[in-house]
């Protein structure tokens, strides 16, 4: 692309301007210097172990996951209304049943759907649906996969735990309830400052909700453990919230969880998806295209084209139009001038 001299010297300095500004990739780097080396060499292990996944099975990762995930939670639905007893004899995830030989329920218990309530059903359906999407967009593909398998996997050890380690089957608990918190906490921690209607009236960011799922789950938790030495009325009191006082179920609820603290609390090195690093290279984006935009783009006004449709285009200002009009060399001595 050919400008006038003129030009050509205003546009290089406006961009050696624009662009000597953000040094952003010099800030980042000295960051990474200051750190301690142990915690480097954990975050460049724990990031190597995931990429090493992902080179090796990344192809097989399940693109739009939550669009069948949502089909899934449709057809659970139609059964819990029509044979709810085929889902809870044959389908949930009963540990002693798979030992026995009913393998396929490590998978069929994903059919739970996340209410029974036909309206609540629909918007709980948009509201993952929407979720997952936004997380895979962020992420990648292949991430949002193995967090989303490792909360199913986490599950079924979760199943296995309660059964044989504290004699308590809890297949009636063990739906797809943990699985979708676990979507909507690494939600609230990706995009911080997004605002839901609660209710459709009550405007709440996500981290707001975030927080007040992690204090119900927590004191869920820890109520759990200490389960002997609460009173009647602090037990009759969290029955009253739908909390379930039993070790067993918070052993069960800190496994479900357990692939949102691998995540976002083990793996450091995923800071490039924490909220703080999502927006600083967010903010630096913008600050590249406003500098972009600064230096301008050259445009003919008759035919459109500009400066990236071909090294060899000319455009030049024309000084018998009333105002700043660009054209090509096409269109400079053969247009209408404006008066």
């Amino acid at each position: 692309m050919i400008v006038s001299n003129g030009c050509e010297r205003c546009v290089d300095k406006q961009t050696a301007l624009t662009y000597n500004k953000p040094k952003e990739h010099l800030k980042r780097k000295r960051e990474i210097r200051g750190r301690p080396e142990s915690r480097r060499k954990e975050e460049d292990y724990c990031m190597n172990w995931i990429d090493k996944l992902e080179k090796k099975f990344g192809r097989y990762a399940v693109s739009n996951l939550m669009y069948y995930i949502i089909i899934l939670y449709a057809v659970g639905y139609v059964v819990l209304l029509f044979a709810p007893d085929l889902y809870y004899n044959y389908l949930s995830l009963d540990a002693s049943a798979i030992v026995h030989g009913q393998i396929w329920r490590i998978a069929t218990f994903l059919i739970y759907p996340p209410s029974s309530s036909l309206i609540w059903f629909l918007v709980v359906l948009y509201l993952y649906y929407s979720i997952g999407r936004a997380l895979e967009a962020q992420w990648g593909t292949f991430r949002f996969n193995l967090y989303f398998f490792m909360g199913v996997l986490l599950h079924i050890v979760a199943a296995f735990v309660c059964q044989y380690v504290f004699g308590v089957n809890f297949s009636q608990h063990f739906g797809t309830y943990w699985l979708n918190n676990s979507l909507f906490l690494a939600y609230a921690a990706t995009y911080p400052d997004m605002q839901f209607m609660l209710y459709f009236l009550i405007p709440i960011k996500a981290k707001a909700l975030g927080i007040i799922y992690a204090i119900y789950f927590g004191v869920e938790i820890v109520a759990g453990f200490l389960a002997e030495h609460l009173t009647i009325n602090m037990l009759y009191g969290l029955s009253r919230i739908g909390i379930i006082v039993h070790p067993a179920y918070s052993l069960m609820a800190l496994l479900s969880l357990g692939n949102f603290v691998i995540f976002f609390l083990g793996m450091r090195k995923l800071h490039r998806y924490s909220p703080k690093e999502i927006h600083r290279r967010q903010t630096y984006v913008r600050s590249v295209k406003r500098g972009e935009r600064a230096v301008g783009t050259h445009k003919c006004a008759i035919c459109g084209r500009t400066e990236k449709d071909g090294d060899n285009l000319e455009f030049r200002f024309c000084s018998k139009c009333n105002g700043n009009y660009e054209y090509c060399q096409e269109h400079l001595f053969t247009h209408t001038h404006v008066k």
